[in-house]
Formats: structure tokens, C-alpha cells, sequence
């Protein structure tokens, strides 16, 4: 079992940045790919982003490339979304979840946080 907890969403306005954290505990951290998703108010979970194992690859939707980047540290067991240039489409909840391949589908994912409000004001 992986227990996830994100953190550092919040209302921000268009333009601005925002650092998500998610925080893992249970098993070894760094023996899953860890990815972003984000759900908006009656749209589907949508892929935001996901690592490799050790850091070294990254995949980004074509919404967010270039806006956001993501990040781990697996000696702290986290994992980071940095969030600039945000705009007003990015509102969602933000999910970090973990899985043991490196894709972009929500259902190869098998553990998930609870979620974190992202509100980008215009």
C-alpha cells in the first residue's frame, strides 16, 4: 500500500504560479512512476503529467508542456508539480497518484491522494 497526500493548491489569478507537493508513505516511493491529473467540475479526470521511476523521463499533456513541470525527490519521498503562467481552464482538483509503469492512463494508476483544490481567478 501507498498513502498520498497533496498539498499547496489554493486560488490563485491568471498569470500566477503554484507548487503542488504530494507527500507518499508506505511502501518504497521510488519503485513507482508518479503522475498529475486534474478534474474539473463535470469534465473527466484528465492525465497532467507523470516521472519515471528515477526522475530521469518526464511526459507532459500539450495543455500544461511548457507551463508545468514535474518533479521528485525520492530521498523525501515526493513528488512536485511547479505550475506557472497558470490560467483559468487549469481550475480543477489535482490528483498525484502512483503506479508501477510509466503511462499516461488514469486506470494503470493504482494509488491515489485525496486531491487538492486549484482555482485560477481571471
Amino acid at each position: 500500500q501507498v498513502q498520498l497526500v497533496e498539498s499547496g493548491g489554493g486560488l490563485v489569478q491568471a498569470g500566477g504560479s503554484l507548487r503542488l507537493s504530494c507527500a507518499a508513505s508506505g511502501r518504497t516511493f521510488s519503485g513507482y512512476v508518479m503522475g498529475w491529473f486534474r478534474q474539473a467540475p463535470g469534465s473527466e479526470r484528465e492525465f497532467v503529467a507523470a516521472i519515471s521511476w528515477s526522475g530521469a523521463s518526464t511526459i507532459y499533456a500539450d495543455s500544461v508542456k511548457g507551463r508545468f513541470t514535474i518533479s521528485r525527490d525520492n530521498a523525501k519521498n515526493t513528488v512536485y508539480l511547479q505550475m506557472n503562467s497558470l490560467k483559468p481552464e487549469d481550475t480543477a482538483v489535482y490528483y498525484c497518484a502512483a503506479a508501477g509503469r510509466f503511462t499516461t492512463k488514469a486506470e494503470q494508476y493504482d494509488y491515489w491522494g485525496q486531491g487538492t483544490q486549484v482555482t485560477v481567478s481571471s
